[in-house]
């Protein structure tokens, strides 16, 4: 490397310490203080390592992410709950950092399905190539300089509190006019990659050389998606597995314990009880507002209210029933908009603060629960399927997961190391 190349990377380098992480020390990380008050124990310090042109940068493990434990012979199964956001992006109305600090406030992690084009200005838009579409096509638009700077911001905090950073991908096509559920797997694999490259290079494209990096390699963080529309699940989940995944988001599903379907773990959204209709409804906002006030996203304001009571109701009905019962993890996805009147987020809001600190309950991200569901003994697995919808073990939970198990695995793939 010639010197001034070495002068630049260190002064990259030092930037990067000085603004994110609080200063470097022997190229070791010192993490802010107001960046490190998730509960948990931080990851240890690590030498910060700029990748490509320093949007992103490798900072060791991620603070906040516990190890997966086996469950106990006859122990009950913990309640999980995963909180997902679609197309994730901080604009005006700041619910991105307002959710971050409703999680941190409530013991939760979640997960935040970003949308590439979120991170490319609306200048560079020719660079989105979408598979079946014109260069520079997009149905949700891009973004400006302040709105990546803005978003880039609560990336990278919401990932030193131990939140999951996926995708949504990029320009969100839905429907048979070239939309995702018409796309082959190559061209899914393009679409991933031009996602991954849009988060990589965010400050070149927005000229934004300045701003301290995301302190993650999103190669490695990358690991799981929702479709847009929850279409072409099927041409994906081939594209995802080739290329590393570990789960799919995009599907639907009774509460049920999950399965893998090639390769990948199908973390599905569930159908939880509708209140004031005789059919169930898919576990979010966007399902629920259909159900109430067709496509239009600002219907009658009297009913507002009773929108987001059906929404919140229908929610934690949803999860006394599988806490009471199977206890399968209860997937709800949402999206950070303020769709009749906003009353989706007040609801969502309440339900976060009303489950995530009960007993036996873990608020996580996607990432979280499949490390754990790879570390689990595989017959505990299929024996937890076998339990229907709000079924508890009529023997109890000891009896039920009584057998021995088989030996503990070393370690899940792609996972933190197992806790003794």
């Amino acid at each position: 490397m010639a010197a001034n190349q070495r002068i630049a990377a260190g002064a990259a380098l030092a930037a990067a310490c000085a603004t994110v992480f609080g200063g470097c020390s022997a190229g070791r990380t010192a993490y802010r203080q107001d960046e490190m008050k998730a509960p948990g124990a931080p990851a240890p310090g690590s030498a910060v390592r700029l990748i490509g042109d320093g949007s992103t940068a490798y900072t060791g493990m991620q603070p906040h992410l516990p190890g997966p434990e086996r469950l106990r012979p006859g122990r009950k199964p913990p309640q999980f709950v995963v909180f997902s956001w679609d197309g994730a992006g901080e604009d005006s109305r700041k619910l991105f950092s307002h959710f971050r600090k409703v999680a941190k406030a409530n013991d939760a992690t979640m997960t935040y399905f970003l949308s590439g084009v979120y991170m490319l200005p609306e200048e560079k838009r020719d660079l989105y190539r979408p598979p079946q579409h014109s260069p520079g096509r997009s149905d949700i638009g891009f973004n400006d300089a302040q709105g990546i700077r803005d978003t880039a911001r609560q990336l990278r905090l919401a990932w030193l509190e131990g939140n999951e950073i996926a995708t949504h991908f990029n320009g969100h096509f839905c429907g048979p006019d070239g939309g995702v559920g018409q796309w082959s797997v190559e061209e899914w694999k393009d679409e991933i990659t031009q996602a991954k490259e849009f988060v990589k290079s965010w400050k070149t494209n927005a000229d934004l050389q300045k701003e301290p990096p995301l302190p993650f390699d999103y190669d490695k963080e990358l690991i799981g998606a929702r479709t847009p529309c929850r279409e072409g699940r099927k041409n994906f989940v081939k594209a995802a597995r080739d290329l590393g995944f570990r789960y799919d988001a995009s599907g639907v599903d009774n509460q049920v314990w999950p399965g893998r379907k090639e390769g990948l773990w199908e973390l599905s959204m569930q159908l939880v009880p509708f209140p004031g209709h005789s059919h169930e409804q898919l576990t979010m906002d966007y399902n629920f507002m259909a159900g109430q006030s067709g496509a239009r996203t600002q219907g009658d304001p009297d009913k507002f209210a009773e929108w987001g009571d059906q929404l919140r109701d229908g929610l934690l009905q949803g999860f006394q029933r599988a806490y009471d019962g199977n206890r399968a993890p209860l997937v709800i996805g949402n999206h950070f908009e303020s769709w009749n009147g906003g009353t989706y987020m007040r609801a969502v809001q309440e339900v976060v603060e009303r489950v995530c600190t009960q007993p036996e309950v873990r608020c996580v991200s996607f990432h979280q629960l499949v490390d754990w569901l790879d570390a689990q003994d595989p017959r505990v697995l299929r024996k937890l399927r076998t339990l229907k919808v709000g079924q508890a073990p009529e023997e109890g939970w000891e009896s039920f997961l009584a057998a021995s198990p088989a030996p503990e695995p070393k370690g899940a793939p792609g996972a933190p190391p197992m806790r003794p």
